[in-house]
Order: structure tokens, then sequence, then C-alpha cells
């Protein structure tokens, strides 16, 4: 690492584990399950100043739906770097039961077992919260201050599981600020989604799209008389599955695999008659590099060319807009980016097992910050993605405490940093953007 080993040795040493272990089950305690987010914001804005943010804001992006974000004021002299994570959980239906007379039966207890925490959302992503946060107390507690500015943005609104929301409404909200400078512009962004301390510098793309065709119900004595909307469900099926054959087909990508389409969900029919409406669920994944129009053009075409009954109306509607009319953008960040290589280094002196560069097997938001403002961004943080959304979500206690002092180190070696207390310029105002060589 580029830091001095003394700077390094003094950050590490002031890392208060019984602190920031006390901080993560407090956190998990606020349930914010997607459309109750604001008692967490206001919780994470509150700590966020505590650890020395002196621009500290919760402001709705919708009704009683607000986002938080702080900034740490650079000292001058050094790059800007943002942390960002959502706010809010998928919900905790089942969890009570499937875990009756544990400890763990409380979804917000934050319970430690097995030299694990548990918990909804634990993983996904206040884990990845709360290393921020206590990764900039244990600077503050060291009396160094950050040269660039460090910002921290969490926002509502990314999960998709409840109705009427999970469209990212609150990433949409910030990007603006972003662009007008009322949020410091960051040279690098880390998204705070569970790697196991490995670096996701590619994510996958997606579209989802519901497949509507009408036909005309009727008596099932009298067949004749309607048109069967299963069976055009059926042709359109056999269009579909080869068409993922020929995706499938394609170049694979090196960090997230081959594209595919998967058919999630039919609905149709019902009634004992002729069924003149079914519906087709799918999901579409995307490689970097490909073009999210050029999806939908595809999946029209299919969905056209299967239906051969000219009586049979068929509709595609893409329910899941998220930084694209249809879905989310894939993403990609050169590896070789210094903010990825500082990172690295970062989580490989902590943790010799962990800090490759990976592929994210999910979509987050990332590609607001990377596609609409050009910020280098990747996702990195303590937890496992693979148990997150489930009843056994948990963070492993030694992962996380081990990520603090990976994200402090990291701060002060990306951003620079100096004594608190040493004279410096009067604060700035406004976006920076600075180079970094």
């Amino acid at each position: 690492m580029s830091l001095e080993p003394d700077v390094r040795d003094r950050i590490l040493a002031a890392v208060d584990r019984d602190e920031a272990l006390a901080l993560l089950r407090q956190a998990v305690a606020v349930p914010s399950v997607t459309g109750e987010e604001e008692a967490f914001a206001r919780f994470a804005a509150e700590r966020l100043a505590e650890a020395g943010a002196d621009q500290v804001c919760v402001e709705e992006f919708a009704e009683g739906r607000p986002n938080a974000w702080g900034v740490v004021r650079g000292a001058g002299g050094g790059p800007g770097l943002m942390f960002v994570g959502h706010l809010d959980t998928v919900h905790v239906r089942g969890w009570e039961e499937h875990w009756r007379g544990d400890v763990r039966e409380d979804p917000f207890s934050g319970a430690v077992v097995d030299g694990r925490v548990w918990g909804r959302g634990v993983g996904d992503l206040k884990a990845g919260i709360c290393t921020v946060i206590a990764a900039l107390q244990t600077l503050r507690r060291v009396g160094l201050a950050p040269r660039g500015d460090v910002c921290a943005v969490f926002v509502g609104d990314e999960e998709s599981g409840e109705p009427g929301s999970g469209i990212s409404a609150g990433i949409k909200d910030i990007v603006p600020r972003i662009e007008s400078g009322q949020i410091p512009r960051p040279d690098f962004a880390v998204y705070v989604e569970p790697t196991q301390l490995h670096v996701y510098t590619a994510q996958m793309g997606f579209l989802i799209a519901e497949i509507t065709l009408e036909g005309r119900s009727a008596y099932f004595g009298a067949p004749e008389l309607g048109v069967d909307a299963v069976r055009a469900a059926h042709e359109v099926l056999s269009g579909l599955w080869a068409y993922t054959d020929e995706l499938e087909r394609r170049p694979s990508h090196p960090l997230v695999g081959r594209p595919f389409l998967l058919v999630t969900g039919i609905t149709g029919g019902g009634y004992i008659a002729v069924p003149g409406k079914c519906r087709i669920d799918l999901i579409r994944k995307l490689l970097p590099g490909e073009s999210l129009d050029r999806a939908k053009a595809e999946l029209d075409r299919v969905v056209a060319a299967a239906v051969t009954d000219q009586r049979v109306h068929a509709t595609v509607a893409y329910t899941a807009p998220r930084d694209h009319a249809v879905g989310g953008t894939p993403n990609e960040t050169d590896p070789e980016t210094i903010g990825v290589v500082r990172l690295r280094e970062a989580i490989r002196t902590m943790r010799p097992d962990r800090g490759e560069v990976q592929g994210a097997p999910y979509w987050s938001e990332n590609p607001f910050l990377s596609t609409r403002l050009g910020v280098p961004a990747v996702y990195c943080a303590p937890g496992d993605i693979r148990n997150c959304h489930t009843f056994d979500e948990h963070v492993p206690v030694d992962e996380y405490l081990d990520a603090v002092g990976v994200f402090a180190t990291f701060i002060a070696d990306f951003c620079g940093v100096r004594d608190a207390d040493a004279p410096h310029p009067p604060p700035h105002h406004g976006a920076r953007h600075h180079e970094i060589t």
C-alpha cells in the first residue's frame, strides 16, 4: 500500500470492535422494509453526524420516504470518494415462524450466534452501511482528516419486493444533486452490496417483462367459439426457449458469465372454459457491452413471430425500469482503475484470502454512477449475497470488523489524510473532480 505503515497501524489500532459490533446490531434493530425507510434513514444520518460529517441531510424522495447523506469535507489536495448503500430491506414474512423458539426468532434482534450477526437486512446491506460509518468514526478517533471529500449516500427504494416500489426512486433523486454540486461529485465510488470483501467490478444487466396474450373465452362445451390464449402461450414459450438457446451460444463474459432468458411464471385460465387470457413472466440477463434497447427489440420480435393466430392480441410490458426505461443496464469498471487497485490492496493487507476481482451475481445501482455520472464504481462490503433475502441472512462478525479496518485504511490511502488539528484551507463549496495519478 502507498499508505505509510505507521499511519495504517494507527488506524487499525483505533478500530473499536465492541462499538462497531454494537452499531451493526442497533442498525438491524431499526426495521426498514421497502417503503418504510424513514426511521433507519434518520438513524444513519445521526451516526454520520457523530462520525464527523459536517453536511448531513435527510430529504424525502417520496412522501414519508427519505434518503440520508453526509459529507466529511476534505482538507484539500485529495481525490473524492463516495460510499453508497440502500436503506431498505426485503420483508420479514415467515421469519418468526421459521425461527420459532430460537434466539433468532425476532428478525430485528441482531442476535449473535456462532460468531455471526443474524437478522433481516444485516447483509443486504446494513453491514455495509455500518462499515462506512464505523470507518469514519475510526479516522476521527485517531485524529486524521481526509484530504479529499468523503461522501456517504444512503438511499431508499432499491429492493423490489413490495408493490409499487423498487424502481430506484431514491438514487434517481440523488443523481441530480450530484450533477448540481449539492453533493460533491466523487472520483471513485463503492456501493456497499455484500461481496464477502471481494471487489465486484462488473455486473449483469436485466429486463423484466410480462407478456400478455388475449384470445377469447368460451364455454368448454363449445370451444370452437373461443380463441385459446394458453395454446398461444405454448407457441410463445417455444419461441422464448429457442431464443434462450441462441443467447447461451453467444460469447460469455469472464466475470459475469453467459446471457440468458428465464421464464419465471405463467398464469392463465382458471374457469372450466377456453382460457381467454394468459400471462408469461420472464427476466433477461445482459452482459457488459449489451444494449437494453437491442434486447427489448429482440424480445419483441420473438413474441411477434411466435403468435401465429391473428385473433390473439399480444402485448409486452417492461415492468422494472431502473436506470433505463425497460430495466437496468449492465456495467463494468476497469480493474486497473486506481480506486480498484487501492481497495484491493487494503483488503488483502487485512485479509489475504479476499480482495479478488469478481462479477456481481446481481444488479444494483452502480450504473447510475458510472453510466450517467461517469464515476468509476464497484461493489464491496462484508456479507454473502447468497444468504440474503432468506431466513438465514447473517454476516460473520470477524469479516465485518475486518471490513471496518479495510474501509478506514482505504479512505486514508485513496483520499490522503492529515492530522485533524493541522491548519488547512477554508472549506470549499460545490463539486470537485480530481485527476488521480
